[in-house]
């Protein structure tokens, strides 16, 4: 009877054992942190990574993830400060760096630096107007990243990057922004237009110089220009009476000219 009592003993004392290891031994990943509070008082160092110990009913623990936490700003709805209403989500990322800090100096660091991207968010957009909103995304992305960083360090918490995601408008605005562009480039192509009529009368008063220096070389161009016309077959030619004698006289004599060398060769 003896030796049963003593068996069924060392059979609880075992189990006991075990089960009081299996409350003090804790394994810590390589990315996270035991955070120990030991009577209430926390203590300076937190542990991990690998094998750690604690004192079971005397210790009580909180574990830290030290990995980037990316999560999503809810969408949220900003008036601008041109009064356009437009809604935006946006991205975080952020990771803790102090553990110690993100469990003593805040109740719950996620919900604490989820809710203050929301609020900054919003207040930094409503101070910009919306082609500002629009066009310089990076910036007030990397605003917002500041202000958070700053508001959460005392958290020990880092805020690596924010990033705008999705701006949408309302769909009068997508229109008007539309019609905008399209006048624009109307605005454009009026403009390159006028600069190419400008550059052409640059040219042709130039070379109106040129030709009223060499009256010859005026001469050349309109015989050629008769001769490029003279290429249709349907079309009549009308010039004025001392322009039409000059090209008799030079054809004819051009006709004689030609004769005379025909003579001479036979």
């Amino acid at each position: 009877m003896a030796g049963e009592e003593l068996i069924l003993a060392t059979v609880l004392a075992i189990i006991l054992v075990l089960v009081i290891l299996r409350a003090a031994v804790k394994v810590v990943r390589e990315y996270e942190r035991l955070v120990i509070f030991r009577l209430g008082r926390l203590l300076d160092k937190p542990k991990g990574p690998g094998l750690t110990w604690i004192i079971p009913i005397f210790d009580r623990r909180v574990l830290i993830d030290l990995r980037t936490v990316a999560f999503d700003v809810p969408r949220q709805r900003v008036v601008s400060r041109d009064n356009v209403s437009v809604e935006v989500d946006a991205v975080v990322y952020y990771r803790v760096y102090d553990p110690l800090k993100a469990v003593t100096e805040v109740q719950n660091y996620i919900m604490a630096t989820n809710l203050l991207a929301q609020t900054t968010l919003r207040d930094v957009l409503g101070q910009v107007e919306l082609d500002e909103l629009l066009s310089k995304r990076e910036e007030l992305s990397k605003r917002i990243q500041v202000l958070l960083d700053t508001s959460t360090e005392p958290w020990g918490i880092k805020v690596q990057a924010v990033t705008l995601r999705d701006v949408s408008l309302p769909d009068t605005m997508v229109r008007a922004i539309a019609k905008q562009a399209e006048a624009e480039r109307e605005r454009r192509s009026r403009v390159i237009m006028a600069e190419g009529e400008f550059q052409a009368a640059e040219k042709m008063r130039e070379a109106a110089m040129l030709y009223g220096s060499a009256p010859s070389a005026m001469r050349l161009r309109e015989l050629q220009t008769l001769t490029e016309i003279a290429r249709e077959k349907n079309m009549i030619v009308v010039t004025n009476t001392t322009a039409a004698g000059d090209i008799t006289g030079e054809v004819a004599s051009l006709t004689a000219a030609l004769a005379r060398k025909g003579e001479k060769k036979e």
